[in-house]
């Protein structure tokens, strides 16, 4: 039976790819998983600081007067002193800490439009690389900075974040002309999945850096791991199918035949109709809303863990990352699901988009208000902020993609345009006083649920809106066909 005009369907390859498209080994997914050490390493460099700084600064130099001694009970009694002790001191109170770990944001958001436009001009890889080398050089520089004084610091942080800012949207621009319509939400939660597994590994890694060695070595063996890996990034990935040199024939084919109906020829970026577009706003509010949780808590579990439920320095460390193992494991899953259900069974994008971004919206924010009931029960504690956060996870195949759908030619700059909002809440979180905000979070764990309908209410506006559309055109872009190539059926637009 033919769907009736207007219909959100959307009619999928029935049949499996044929052995001459393989997806194992494939120049596509060699990209995912370069890409994926890349966002590894790159929030490795943006966390790696908030660990080190704890060991950067002199003892009760930062502390305001301890109201929190009696909110829970000590783990034990006994204190672990480090076992190396020989890094510099530094006497830089609660306030400059803030400016210290704030003034990486100052540079990120500025950079995050104009990476997107440049990306859709010279391509992503050397803005991607260079992004990464030149945040890893300023890493290796940070004990420098910090000898010389507190600005210099602010100034390197800035300057990383300069870097950093180029990145995403260049990684989307790449992907506008790599990732099949298909293949999207995997290929896309593999390589942005390295940023949930650097936070992960460097917390604790970050950690016992410090404690066996000196906190200089954090910054230099992530900034040399940082530049190791551009070597490879520069050597080994093309910004098109047509100009890399092992890519197969077949791959290259199948991969361009799947995107020839999707990118734009204009030339000129459509800068009123992007700005004018509700789907690209309701992905904003989307992007605020995620980044809003997730720079909170980035900010504030390490402070939620020693401050409230006073768990030592060690266990913070491992505690503080599980969250983001789980939700380095959902993107993975997520994208494999995602795209599942839009080949296999049929779903429409629209659909998938729209559920997984419901799912990692209100999951964790459901999680995150329990949490704040449940007082000084450490295992539920430890528990809701990791389903909360694993949840997250399901918006990388959501809002985090359709910037690719709606305007794939374009997905550099609209990620640009929808990160600079998300990346307000990151600067604003580190100026927080931390020890005293998450006592008064914690204390009124039941004031949060006066801000569930008001999230609810947010993310029903952007499901509304979060749809596939041109803006060239105005047309849906949801409608998949299959058509032929030689002897290859290829999904097309039609």
């Amino acid at each position: 039976m033919e769907p009736e005009e207007g219909e959100d369907r959307t009619p999928l390859l029935k049949e499996p790819q044929p052995d001459t498209v393989p997806a194992c080994c494939s120049a596509r997914y060699n990209l995912a998983l370069l890409a994926c050490f890349g966002f590894f390493l790159l929030y490795a460099l943006r966390v790696n600081l908030s660990v080190a700084l704890v060991d950067m600064v002199e003892p009760n130099t930062s502390l305001a007067k301890n109201v929190t001694s009696n909110v829970c009970a000590e783990h034990s009694s006994t204190t672990n002193v480090p076992r190396n002790t020989t890094g510099e001191k530094y006497s830089w109170d609660a306030d400059t800490q803030g400016w210290i770990l704030g003034s990486f944001f100052y540079g990120y958001i500025i950079t995050q439009i104009p990476g997107g436009y440049l990306a859709s001009k010279i391509g992503g890889k050397l803005l991607l690389g260079f992004g990464i080398f030149g945040t890893s050089v300023f890493t290796l520089l940070t004990p420098l900075a910090a000898n010389l004084g507190v600005g210099y610091l602010i100034a390197v942080r800035a300057l990383e974040g300069l870097g950093e800012g180029v990145t995403f949207p260049a990684m989307h621009s790449m992907w506008s002309s790599w990732a099949p319509p298909l293949e999207r939400s995997k290929l896309l939660s593999i390589s942005y999945a390295g940023a949930q597994l650097g936070t992960v590994v460097s917390l604790p890694l970050s950690g016992l850096i410090c404690y066996y060695m000196n906190w200089v070595y954090v910054f230099y063996i992530f900034g040399a791991l940082g530049v190791l890996w551009w070597f490879f990034w520069m050597f080994l990935v093309s910004d098109t199918p047509e100009t890399h040199r092992t890519i197969s024939l077949a791959e290259r084919e199948y991969i361009l035949s799947s995107l020839k109906d999707q990118l734009s020829t204009q030339k000129s970026v459509p800068w009123r109709p992007m700005l004018e577009s509700l789907p690209l706003w309701a992905i904003v509010v989307a992007h605020f809303s995620y980044n809003w949780t997730f720079y909170t808590l980035l900010t504030l579990l390490p402070t939620y863990m020693k401050e409230i439920l006073r768990f030592d320095a060690q266990e913070n460390g491992f505690l503080s990352a599980l969250p983001y193992f789980g939700c380095w494991l959902c993107i993975i899953l997520s994208g494999q699901i995602a795209d599942y259900l839009r080949e296999k069974q049929n779903f429409s994008t629209v659909c998938v988009r729209k559920c997984f971004t419901l799912i990692g919206m209100i999951g964790p924010a459901v999680f995150l208000v329990a949490a704040g009931f449940i007082g000084c029960n450490y295992a539920l504690a430890v528990a809701f902020v990791t389903i909360s956060t694993t949840l997250g996870g399901f918006c990388t195949s959501g809002y985090s993609i359709n910037h690719l759908d709606i305007a794939p030619s374009y997905a550099g700059i609209l990620l640009g345009i929808t990160n600079s909002f998300a990346t307000i809440p990151g600067w604003w979180g580190q100026l927080l006083p931390k020890t005293s905000l998450i006592i008064i979070l914690w204390e009124n764990g039941r004031w949060f649920s006066i801000l569930l309908p008001l999230l609810i209410y947010l993310e029903q506006f952007s499901l509304h809106y979060l749809q596939v559309e041109k803006f060239r055109t105005g047309q849906s872009v949801d409608i998949t066909c299959i058509g032929t190539e030689g002897d290859v059926e290829i999904p097309k637009l039609c």
